[in-house]
């Protein structure tokens, strides 16, 4: 791939999550207040997996891949990877889910997000196989991944997320936290991974 900027950027929330997410709201002000001239798109994604990158292939089919970047948290981190291994494109992964087929077996129900607990939605028994049609065995381009991980997240295991990215970039924080409650402070590093050249 050639050292080219970034010029369109998706974000992909996590399980239970939206848009209005602490992470997805702070990018999306940064980007609207340093990156106005640069493509955004944060969409709220569809509880099915196969719903949910189908709107991600369709909303993304006309981006230039080498000019393109996904950032995904927990289950938006393993959309994101098949994103990137779809696209070749880059992807910074945010304490991202690594066997979402396993983990997300016993949420099969009816829940709430976590920003409006008034909207609800079904998790299917079908989507775990939707899940696991996702998954992603090998990375073509693994140097065009950065992984945000940390030591004390409570939901996913650190192990497993350093395991599966072992040649691209990681930052492992000591600390830390599933939300990544500090994520303001990483910035400066996503945004150079990334390449956004802030507007003229």
């Amino acid at each position: 791939m050639p050292n080219t900027t970034t010029t369109h950027v998706l974000y992909l929330h996590g399980f239970r999550s939206s848009p209005q997410s602490t992470k997805a709201r702070y990018m999306a002000e940064v980007m609207a207040s340093r990156f106005p001239h640069l493509t955004w798109w944060c969409p709220q994604l569809p509880p099915s997996p196969k719903a949910a990158t189908d709107l991600i292939a369709q909303g993304t089919a006309d981006w230039p891949a080498q000019r393109m970047a996904v950032i995904g948290s927990s289950l938006g981190g393993f959309y994101a990877t098949w994103l990137a291994a779809q696209r070749g494109c880059k992807a910074v992964l945010l304490n991202p889910a690594i066997d979402p087929a396993r983990d997300l077996a016993k949420y099969i129900g009816e829940h709430t997000t976590w920003q409006n607990p008034t909207e609800r939605f079904y998790f299917e028994p079908r989507f775990v196989d939707e899940l696991r049609h996702l998954q992603v065995s090998n990375l073509p381009h693994p140097e065009r991944i950065w992984a945000l991980i940390a030591k004390s997240d409570e939901v996913l295991d650190w192990r497993e997320m350093t395991a599966r990215y072992p040649s691209s970039a990681q930052k492992v924080l000591p600390g830390g936290d599933h939300a990544l409650s500090d994520f303001p402070t990483h910035l400066p590093e996503v945004l150079a991974f990334l390449k956004l050249q802030p507007a003229p």
